[in-house]
């Protein structure tokens, strides 16, 4: 009985070592994990001054983001930022998309990385706050990416995908649903960007825009491994809000 007890003593102190190490593995990785997302990219005075709005767009804080309200009332679009990126970054690619009449929700994600809330458009669509007829849901890098994850689960819900820089990794092709795809000619990972072509719905456009690069959709500065832009930021984003503008329209 007492080597049976000395048995089991010795495996219950192997477990409770097993666990501790387990635990102090798992500390570490989140300690890793939060410094390495204190380290983001910030929005630009150009960004932070689209958020005062303009003549013909109305810009208010919502409970986790911000609502671009231009002068149309038809067509809603959600966006999801790219990862380690301010969400106020986007507000002059915004304004400007709403200016044209596509009136967008800008949503903020818990650390700046959109997996971290991939169903953050559910705290919109399912408010019963807002009466649009028809809703895109979208985003730029990895924001673009998630977006499509959860476009890819809600097809009866919406009416299609906007993506800057950015692929689906799951099938859209849903009767009926649409997908645009927005990217730069010297973005970094072009070739991705033109990747799982079979993943596409049937009703698919796509832009390249010659000279665009891939940081070039928001204000926040250069990008590790992207291309160097041969267009200004200006004329990027003006092609981009005209291309999501006349799409989310159904022109």
């Amino acid at each position: 009985m007492a080597n049976e007890n000395n048995a089991k003593a010795k495996t219950h102190v192997k477990l409770r070592r097993a666990a501790l190490g387990l635990l102090a593995a798992l500390a570490i990785v989140v300690v890793a994990f939060l410094a390495y997302a204190s380290t983001y990219s910030r929005a630009t005075a150009r960004a932070e001054a689209a958020l005062a709005g303009s003549d013909s767009v109305r810009v208010t804080a919502t409970a986790n983001g911000y609502l671009f309200d231009g002068p149309g009332t038809e067509n809603a679009l959600v966006f999801y930022p790219g990862g380690k990126v301010q969400c106020e970054a986007y507000a002059a690619q915004l304004e400007s998309i709403a200016e044209k009449g596509t009136d967008v929700f800008l949503v903020r994600m818990p650390l700046n990385f959109a997996f971290l809330d991939m169903n953050a458009a559910d705290s919109i669509l399912g408010s019963g706050e807002y009466h649009y007829s028809h809703w895109y849901v979208g985003g730029h890098s990895l924001g673009g990416a998630m977006a499509a994850v959860y476009a890819a689960d809600h097809t009866s819900e919406l009416d299609g995908l906007v993506v800057l820089a950015a692929y689906p990794t799951k099938s859209l092709r849903a009767p009926g649903f649409r997908m645009l795809s927005v990217y730069g000619s010297e973005d970094g990972e072009v070739d991705k960007l033109q990747s799982h072509a079979d993943l596409r719905p049937d009703d698919y456009a796509e832009l390249v825009i010659e000279g665009g690069n891939h940081a070039q959709f928001g204000d926040y500065g250069a990008q590790d491994g992207d291309g160097v832009a041969t267009i200004s930021v200006e004329e990027q984003q003006e092609l981009t809000a005209n291309a999501v503008a006349a799409f989310t329209q159904g022109e």
